[in-house]
């Protein structure tokens, strides 16, 4: 293999993504013919045609699109490793996040515009489930979690918590009425959590003369999926109990009606987990530290 067989795959990315060899050149500020030689001796060394060449159109072959993946991709590991042993260069890259949907919706997503004007360099690729991550397999960087933790393979960093809050749809309330303690729930419909991963509803937990007391309302529904959770309970199928951030919205505007509100509800912990690696990625570090303070300054303890 040639000694500078990652500046023949970068010369040829760049070829692509720009669809002209003498925009690539001006790009890598190349003479035309350089380039051009440079694509060629990378389809000497492969032994495939990578473009179709024309005096007015540049494509792709089926196999010029698998190398052009698989280089892009070389390229930015590549690249990443380079900037996580650099201490001069800002974190760049692709930073795989996963978070609650809730979450996701009322706290992370309002809040990165902070963190792409910090670092303008790192590209997010965000997923949003309350399903249980497969870490490794998914190639995810850090994942943030709500509740306790089970995971000893991975490193967590405890953030903060999050508050609860029990709401209904006045709809809802108008045909069933309004719980006044959380005894009453024992008598009320709800529309309830439950783990994909373990099948566990969630308990709803309130302070009552200084102890924890959990209730599990009977269901009308079961969902998996904070979303539909928040939809079913402003459609008037039954009471809910999640973060009040993501109900504060819906409370705000009237359509959801909170109760028990005399009650103190038992907040939820958040953790940001990632694998125990000696060398954090500099992108996941930022991620990691910035989270935290922004989360420290929106929910103090």
């Amino acid at each position: 293999m040639r000694a500078n067989m990652l500046e023949l795959m970068a010369i040829y990315v760049q070829v692509v993504e720009l669809r002209s060899f003498t925009r690539a050149a001006d790009a890598l500020q190349l003479h035309r013919p350089a380039v051009s030689k440079s694509v060629q001796q990378l389809e000497d060394d492969l032994g495939v045609k990578l473009l179709h060449r024309t005096t007015r159109s540049l494509s792709m072959t089926a196999e010029g699109e698998e190398i052009y993946q698989r280089a892009k991709g070389l390229l930015t590991d590549v690249g990443e490793m380079m900037a996580s042993v650099s201490t001069d260069k800002p974190p760049r890259g692709r930073l795989r996040i996963d978070a609650p949907l809730a979450l996701t919706h009322a706290i992370l997503v309002p809040a990165l515009d902070e963190f792409q004007a910090l670092y303008p360099q790192i590209e997010i690729v965000l997923t949003a489930s309350d399903r249980l991550t497969d870490f490794i397999a998914e190639g995810i960087d850090c994942v943030i979690r709500l509740g306790e933790l089970k995971d000893s393979s991975l490193v967590s960093r405890h953030v903060g918590s999050v508050a609860m809050a029990t709401c209904a749809a006045p709809s809802y309330l108008e045909k069933y009425g309004t719980p006044q303690t959380p005894d009453d729930l024992a008598r009320h419909k709800a529309v309830n959590f439950f783990s994909e991963h373990s099948r566990e509803i969630m308990e709803w937990k309130f302070t009552v003369n200084g102890e924890t007391v959990s209730r599990r309302p009977a269901s009308s529904m079961l969902v998996n999926n904070s979303d539909v959770l928040l939809s079913c309970g402003l459609s008037g199928l039954g009471m809910l109990h999640a973060l009040r951030a993501a109900l504060e919205p819906h409370i705000q505007a009237g359509r959801l009606t909170e109760v028990l509100a005399e009650y103190s509800t038992v907040a939820k912990p958040v953790s940001v987990l990632y694998p125990d690696r000696r060398y954090l990625s500099p992108k996941v570090r930022v991620f990691i530290d910035w989270f935290s303070a922004m989360f420290a300054r929106q929910h103090p303890r």
